[in-house]
C-alpha cells in the first residue's frame, strides 16, 4: 500500500510534520464582502495565533484589502479579490490577488528609512497605511501579470502547533 511506504527525507525516528492547511476566499470588491472576508479569516486561524498575532494579521488585511476597494476598483464597485492564507513553521503566508488598477510602487518603496517617513499628520486620509504594512510583515512582493495584481507577504509568527 502507498501509506506503508517510506516517506522520502523522513527517517524511522522522525515524526511526520502536518499537512499546511490552506485558507482560499474569492470574494466581491465591496467595504461589506470585505468585513466578511476578514471575520473569516480570522475565525480559521484565531486557535493558532496569539491575540497580538491576530490583531496583526487583521490589521494589515483590513489595509490592503480596503485598499484595493477604494483605489483598486474606485467606485465601480466591480470586481473580484482572492485571499490564501497558510499556516507553516515560518509564520502566516498571505496572498491577495484582484483584477483593479495596478498598485504604485512608491506603495512597495522599501528603501524608505525611518528619517525620510513623514509625519503622519502630513498624509492624506490613509496615507500611512504601506508605512504600517512594511513594518509589520516579512518579504513583501508584488507582481502584476495579465491584468491581475498579486500581493504576497509573510506574517512571522511565535512557533506553535499547526492545526
Amino acid at each position: 500500500m502507498l501509506a506503508d511506504r517510506p516517506q522520502p527525507g523522513r527517517g524511522p525516528t522522525e515524526t511526520p510534520r502536518p499537512e499546511p492547511k490552506i485558507f482560499h476566499h474569492s470574494f466581491a470588491a465591496d467595504p461589506l464582502s470585505v468585513r466578511f472576508a476578514l471575520r473569516t479569516a480570522l475565525a480559521r486561524f484565531l486557535r493558532q495565533l496569539s491575540q497580538d498575532e491576530a490583531g496583526t494579521l487583521e490589521l494589515v488585511l483590513a489595509e490592503v484589502l480596503n485598499n484595493i476597494v477604494e483605489h483598486g476598483y474606485g467606485d465601480t464597485g466591480h470586481g473580484t479579490i482572492t485571499l490564501s492564507l497558510v499556516r507553516d513553521h515560518r509564520g502566516l503566508s498571505c496572498s491577495i490577488s484582484d483584477d483593479g488598477v495596478e498598485l504604485p510602487r512608491s506603495c512597495l518603496d522599501l528603501g524608505i528609512d525611518d528619517s525620510q517617513r513623514p509625519a503622519p499628520d502630513t498624509l492624506p486620509e490613509g496615507g500611512f497605511g504601506w508605512f504600517l504594512i512594511r513594518d509589520l510583515v516579512e518579504e513583501l512582493g508584488y507582481h502584476r501579470e495579465n491584468g491581475r495584481n498579486l500581493l504576497a507577504f509573510r506574517l512571522p509568527l511565535k512557533p506553535g502547533s499547526i492545526s
